[in-house]
């Protein structure tokens, strides 16, 4: 065909001359590259991107521009503050015959890791960390966070002394009457009643989002994740053996933590960013509902519903 092709979005006006905040499209299937210290892999990702809309006349923006803009960003660039700063204003020059002036991204995506077992060698296995990446340049400004969530176990404290008292009170009533009491006795009672209570443990998980500044070179995942797990001792296993999962026990007995416990670890393992904020929620065995903790009100971004 030798006739153009009609542009209704150049050539017809708006109905009603308002300017719109953000317009563009939400769920575009991306494939993207992370390429940090010890992690370089390619990851489907779904991303949000959108201009703001100035001029009350234009009737639409050029969605196939931003498609094209992305499209070439996920399949040649890594996601670097850098490379997400370059992306947003060539969205931004993209559209200067709409007024634009500001853009925005939002990234969802699964950092996939594989992690090795607490105790059996060679044995490993892989651990999703979901991530989501907001940045908008908004008149030349440029903003960038970074949010994580990070499974791990947490053991109630109050559980666990409640059930102490009742294997102190089983251990009285069974040996009141014996003054003296050789090891192996009470080695093989342990072994037998240690369990009569067993505090109430449950999965849990953390949010996490800290900002990040353009001229780092890279976004930090995995150091941002290995700094929470550590915090909180107990992080989420893949494949065990026994004695990974006698281990694990063990990492539970020794932190024993409240939800404001884990909060209040994460946000000190955090002091190098600048305001941390941080989500934390226990699915709780014990109750129908969850126990959560707040140690900074975690604003919505600019991308969030």
């Amino acid at each position: 065909m030798s006739a153009a092709l009609p542009d209704v979005s150049v050539t017809d006006r708006a109905p009603l001359l308002a300017p719109l905040d953000w317009v563009g499209m939400q769920g575009v299937d991306l494939p993207i590259i992370i390429d940090e210290p010890g992690y370089h892999r390619e990851l489907h990702a779904k991303a949000d991107v959108q201009v703001d809309l100035p001029a009350p006349q234009v009737k639409g923006i050029h969605m196939s521009r931003l498609y094209r803009l992305l499209d070439g960003w996920g399949h040649d660039a890594d996601v670097s503050p850098p490379s997400i700063r370059a992306l947003l204003s060539s969205m931004v020059d993209s559209h200067h015959d709409c007024d634009s002036r500001s853009a925005r991204l939002l990234l969802d995506f699964d950092l996939l890791v594989r992690r090795p077992a607490l105790i059996t060698e060679g044995l490993s296995g892989w651990k999703s960390y979901p991530v989501r990446l907001n940045a908008s340049l908004v008149d030349d400004a440029f903003a960038l966070s970074v949010e994580c969530t990070i499974g791990y176990s947490s053991t109630c404290p109050c559980s666990a002394a409640l059930s102490r008292q009742l294997i102190e009170e089983r251990f009285l009533e069974s040996f009141s009457n014996q003054p003296l009491i050789d090891p192996a006795t009470v080695a093989s009672w342990l072994r037998a009643n240690a369990s009569i209570a067993t505090p109430h443990s449950q999965r849990s998980e953390a949010r996490v989002r800290i900002s990040i500044g353009e001229e780092v070179s890279s976004l930090g995942f995995l150091g941002l994740i290995d700094s929470v797990e550590a915090a909180l001792g107990t992080p989420v296993q893949t494949a065990v053996k026994r004695a990974d999962e006698q281990a694990f026990a063990a990492l539970n007995g020794q932190n024993l933590m409240f939800v404001e416990d884990a909060a209040r670890r994460i946000q000190a393992a955090l002091t190098e960013h600048l305001n941390p904020e941080v989500h934390v929620r226990h699915l709780e065995s014990l109750h129908p509902h969850d126990a959560a903790a707040w140690s900074a009100p975690f604003r919505q971004g600019p991308n969030d519903e």
